[in-house]
């Protein structure tokens, strides 16, 4: 029987928590000759955790409680890492804790993943629930990687990972920064399926206009050294045709450089001691079983 974990990051959303849980079980039932075990990463949430009850499909149910907020992309790592040093699942899905990840789609990624077991399955987003102005801003942030790194990151969290892959990703610094980029990057083969972007079970989306801005070059500075060596080469072209670009040469110059400061300022987020250490800000563990 193939064992599937799932890692799901939670910062005060208990009650987004308890109904996707519900709604994985639906889903999973019938899924034959799996079996199913989550682990929730409390990234040390404001509000008491309540007691939560293990659904019948899903066997049990680990609680990590962490000592200090480190955020959402942190919690995936740290996941990440510890499970890599535990030989009870084959395949790992990550996902959101908030609806937006749709549980639906969980037996595609399952079903993907078991036809191709050697292979980590993404879910490609093709249609998302926000506003026409954060659609677009998406659609420049997947161009302007595209231009500087030379690969379409069109994939969030959301994923069947193997235990390989898992292994493979924990030994890279930028997850501590950036799962979708590090995946990309550190991942040469990739299934995928068609992911619609679900709707938040409860309050608005969290990701803004600025989390966006966070989240495009975190994934970007997973490439900076494609990054700086397109930026110069833009640079050199630039300056080459500046009879063509007139008195926007200057502009766009200066654009590029601003661009490039800001891609290795946001690399310092690749911290590979905290990464390392992150076991550290495990408070305590709770599991929960039938």
């Amino acid at each position: 029987m193939k064992k599937i974990k799932i890692l799901i990051p939670v910062y005060n959303d208990w009650e987004s928590l308890i109904k996707l849980l519900d709604e994985i079980n639906k889903v999973i039932e019938d899924i034959k000759s799996v079996e199913f075990d989550c682990m929730i990463v409390n990234d040390a949430s404001t509000t008491k955790p309540p007691d939560i009850t293990v659904p019948k499909n899903i066997k049990k149910i680990e609680i990590f409680n962490m000592k200090q907020n480190r955020g959402h992309a942190r919690c995936n790592a740290f996941g990440l890492r510890y499970l890599s040093k535990k030989d009870d699942f084959d395949h790992l899905i990550v996902m959101d804790g908030d609806g937006e990840d749709r549980p639906e789609e969980i037996k595609y990624l399952v079903n993907q993943a078991l036809e191709d077991q050697e292979v980590s399955v993404v879910a490609k987003r093709v249609k998302r629930s926000e506003g026409p102005i954060f659609q677009i801003l998406y659609e420049i942030h997947k161009l302007i990687t595209l231009l500087f790194t030379g690969k379409q990151v069109n994939f969030g969290n959301y994923s069947c990972l193997t235990k390989k892959d898992v292994i493979t990703l924990s030994q890279q610094e930028s997850l501590w920064s950036s799962f979708s980029g590090t995946v990309k990057k550190s991942i040469l083969r990739l299934n995928t399926i068609n992911s619609t972007r679900g709707l938040r079970y409860f309050g608005p989306s969290k990701m803004s206009l600025l989390n966006l801005g966070i989240h495009s070059f975190s994934i970007i500075a997973v490439f900076k050294s494609q990054v700086f060596l397109r930026g110069f080469i833009l640079t050199i072209l630039i300056y080459l045709f500046e009879n063509l670009f007139g008195a926007a040469t200057f502009y766009l110059i200066l654009s590029l450089i601003v661009f490039m400061a800001l891609i290795y300022l946001n690399s310092f987020r690749e911290n590979i001691e905290d990464f390392v250490k992150s076991d550290e800000n495990v408070d305590n563990v709770k599991t929960n079983t039938h």
